[in-house]
């Protein structure tokens, strides 16, 4: 189909995302929500429901969906009820998941995602609300489908987009704030291989500049970001096609084939009417008062975007830096620490600093598939590095050769003094190594007589061998200018 076709459609996406929160226990019983425990263990007579035993409500979790309400600018519902939502499968000991219906506790939101340097755009938040997740049937053995109860109760928010989005490329922008802000407020590990992000991707098409939404897909085992955006533009070019044979989109399930790279139906979606929502009769109303939200609003820390602008600002740093260090809370804080720690103090430095960090540190982290945190290496190392090459103490070729020394620990002063590799910037000694230089290399002289410039870059790299890296490489270079001009 060609590209003029695709562009008199426009996709319609709403994204759901179901977020683990960091609770020690569960929603409403005190087991423990310990990731990795052996199968079966972190349960207890609430979470399997035994008969008799009643839920009591978590109050971590309702300051942890309060918290996730403000970041998102949502309004806090102040009379909450809980709802029963009933469907049956193995994996739900119940036969029901305690949620929200008609009462979500933060509603009527917005989230901004950045689209370039200038443009920005806000998609609207529908509703967070406050459930339990199921357990987890396993299919892949021989023997049978097993089951393991130890996310069975396990706290989660959902929260549901308006269907603001139009492209893939939005959607994984959106999910990448959303899971920034998750990370940075310490609700939520955002690893989407254990499960803590789960997401859901809503999907229709309609002609463009018609109003009436198409008829939307559910895909589901959304299990990464780029999936999302795999399945999203799968979804979108199998509906306009379907739509421009004649054919109808019906309204189903569909699932992700990650081999495959296609979304392949699962069942019939359903609607909200096919869980029979009833009020948890166990449940009391919450009540949230707003000195209850005015307490979790006085412990929000500093937003992704917050902080952005704040380090574009306050270091003069580009907003390429400042986007690659707060998209890991870890990676901004380090290199802030390692600002303060700079004796000398000044955007250039800062500009360093950022350098350092975005390939050294960040190299680090990936090779060794660990956290900054789990390094050697320290703020304090990097702040020595930057301070040694801008009072001219080392050149940047000094500073690189020790590095490998710098990320067992070691402080790059002591490997400095240790080794004697203070820059040099005695003039006559750099002068004399000039001379010689030169001299030695007749041929290469001529050729920069002779129009060629580039050559100069010849004398000033034997020149920086023959001193070992010491020489002043600015003395260096001035040098070089001053013995060609002549010679």
């Amino acid at each position: 189909m060609n590209k003029e076709t695709y562009e008199k459609y426009e996709p319609v996406i709403g994204l759901e995302i179901h977020a683990q929160l960091l609770t020690e226990s569960k929603a409403f019983s005190s087991s423990s929500t310990k990731f990795g425990a052996s199968p079966n263990t972190n349960t207890d007579p609430i979470t399997l429901a035994h008969p008799g035993t009643l839920p009591v409500l978590n109050r971590k979790v309702v300051d942890y969906a309060i918290m996730m309400g403000l970041a998102t600018n949502s309004k806090i519902r102040e009379r909450n009820l809980f709802a029963r939502k009933n469907y049956f499968y193995q994996d739900l000991p119940k036969g029901y998941q305690i949620s929200q219906d008609n009462t979500p506790i933060c509603y009527d939101g917005y989230l901004v995602i950045e689209l370039d340097e200038v443009n920005t755009k806000h998609i609207g938040i529908t509703r967070i609300h406050m459930e339990e997740d199921s357990g987890k049937s396993i299919h892949d053995l021989d023997i049978d489908t097993l089951v393991d109860f130890n996310r069975a109760g396990v706290a989660l928010i959902e929260i549901v987009s308006e269907p603001d989005i139009r492209s893939s490329g939005e959607a994984y922008l959106y999910l990448t704030q959303l899971k920034q802000i998750l990370v940075y407020l310490g609700i939520n590990t955002g690893n989407m291989e254990e499960g803590a992000l789960r997401v859901d991707a809503n999907i229709s098409v309609r002609p463009k500049g018609r109003e009436k939404f198409g008829t939307r897909t559910e895909v589901k085992n959304l299990n990464s970001f780029r999936n999302v955006e795999k399945a999203i533009d799968y979804e979108i070019k199998r509906q306009i096609e379907l739509i421009k044979q004649g054919g109808e989109v019906r309204q189903v399930t569909m699932q992700w084939d990650g081999n495959a790279n296609q979304t392949k139906e699962m069942r019939t979606k359903e609607m909200s009417h096919d869980y029979r929502y009833f009020p948890e009769p166990d449940l009391p109303p919450l009540i949230v008062k707003e000195d209850w939200v005015e307490r979790i609003r006085a412990t929000m820390p500093e937003l992704p975007l917050a902080r952005k602008s704040r380090l574009i600002e306050q270091y003069e740093i580009p907003n390429y830096d400042a986007s690659v260090l707060v998209a890991e809370k870890e990676i901004a804080d380090f290199y802030e620490e390692a600002i303060n720690k700079l004796e000398n103090k000044n955007a250039g430095n800062n500009k360093l600093v950022s350098n350092w960090v975005m390939t050294e540190i960040m190299r680090m982290i990936q090779d060794r598939d660990t956290l900054v945190s789990d390094l050697k290496i320290k703020p304090y190392h990097i702040s020595e590095i930057v301070d040694l090459v801008s009072t001219g103490t080392i050149s940047n070729t000094i500073a690189k050769d020790i590095f490998s020394e710098v990320e067992l620990g070691k402080s790059p002063k002591e490997i400095v003094e240790e080794k004697g590799l203070k820059q040099v910037s005695d003039t006559s000694f750099i002068d004399d190594l000039v001379k010689e230089v030169i001299v030695a290399n007749p041929e290469s002289v001529e050729k920069f007589k002779s129009g060629n410039a580039k050559v100069k870059g010849f004398f000033v790299g034997q020149v920086m061998k023959e001193s070992k890296g010491k020489a002043n490489p600015q003395i260096v270079s001035d040098l070089v200018d001053k013995y060609l001009q002549d010679a």
